[in-house]
């Protein structure tokens, strides 16, 4: 992928990110073709938001691969599992339909893994087809034909059957903070554990992906991020994409953002995201911004009142897992 494009780059790199916005509906307005002017820092913002990745206006590593993804559509090219895995739009389509179908292809996240390949081998052994987990020609063929029978969503059913009884004793929970927000991290764990939760805490500010992976290693029942925010106030986010949102993420999110309130009166909200965090952990997962990064005297008194965190911090947990269970 090119390098980070930011306000004030000029270049051949600045043609080909005005193509892609614009074949997502972001128009560049009075900028050159190879101009990062005002109206393309506003497109990217308008791509990122829709995308429901960090919104900076700053066109890096996230941005190029959203851009580059929201490109395919079901049908442009083979689909099935390869390492690197396939990502794209087209991916996130197949998944949906399986799902709808009642063929498990997990989340609809746009990643070729392996559920996705069981759950179109099963479908193409189901409409007669030769289950070699391609996703071809014939294989859209028929999913066309019975498309029109789809109805709700095996992921999120299975994530709402794989959240079990309504308590904390037993949950493996994976806690990950940067490291200016590690005592709140220890301070959490201390807490889970205390309760009977299986708990670990990862502080060592790795990139996303690598964090994700070593929960989903750990095959944690829900991973939670404690990390600094763009944006004054707190904030909680759970994965969300346009053809699935996390349940379970969003009772989690909800109460810690509401048990945080009580200490942190601060501007608030929770919104689904597909932070890549937040995506490749292959349980519900959390990300949550207690202050901005650039509020020093604020993070101050943050990590001095890091018990008061943590404990609302934990509240919140137990009560979304509660929510989750009373409501199943």
């Amino acid at each position: 992928m090119p390098g980070v494009l930011r306000m004030g780059d000029r270049g051949e790199s600045l043609r080909d990110l005005h193509q892609r916005l614009a074949a997502c509906g972001h128009d560049v307005g009075v900028d050159e073709p190879d101009e990062f002017g005002d109206s393309t820092r506003e497109a990217v913002r308008a791509f990122q938001e829709a995308r429901g990745i960090r919104i900076d206006g700053i066109v890096g590593r996230e941005t190029w691969a959203a851009l580059v993804e929201s490109g395919y559509a079901l049908g442009d090219r083979l689909q099935y599992v390869r390492r690197p895995m396939l990502r794209g739009d087209d991916v996130v389509e197949l998944q949906h339909r399986l799902n709808a179908l009642g063929f498990d292809a997990g989340r609809d996240d746009g990643i070729f893994g392996s559920d996705t390949a069981r759950a179109l081998m099963e479908f193409q052994g189901a409409a007669g087809l030769p289950p070699d987990g391609i996703c071809g020609a014939s294989t859209i063929g028929a999913l066309e034909r019975v498309g029109s029978f789809a109805a709700g969503s095996a992921a999120s059913l299975r994530e709402r059957l794989r959240a079990g009884p309504p308590r904390l004793t037993g949950r493996r929970i994976y806690v990950a903070s940067t490291p200016g927000l590690a005592a709140i991290g220890d301070r959490v764990v201390k807490l889970l554990l205390d309760k009977g939760a299986v708990a670990v805490h990862d502080a060592s500010g790795s990139d996303d992906s690598a964090i994700a992976a070593e929960a989903n290693q750990f095959e944690a029942d829900l991973f939670l991020a404690l990390r600094v925010g763009g944006e004054a106030g707190h904030r909680c986010a759970y994965f969300a994409s346009a053809r699935f949102r996390s349940e379970v993420g969003a009772a989690v999110a909800t109460e810690i953002d509401a048990s945080l309130q009580a200490i942190l009166p601060a501007r608030s909200g929770v919104e689904g995201k597909a932070y890549a965090v937040l995506r490749e952990t292959r349980m519900p997962a959390v990300v949550c911004e207690p202050i901005s990064g650039d509020d020093v005297e604020e993070m101050r008194t943050l990590v001095a009142r890091a018990g008061d965190v943590g404990r609302a911090v934990v509240v919140g947990v137990r009560k979304g897992i509660e929510a989750v269970g009373s409501d199943g």
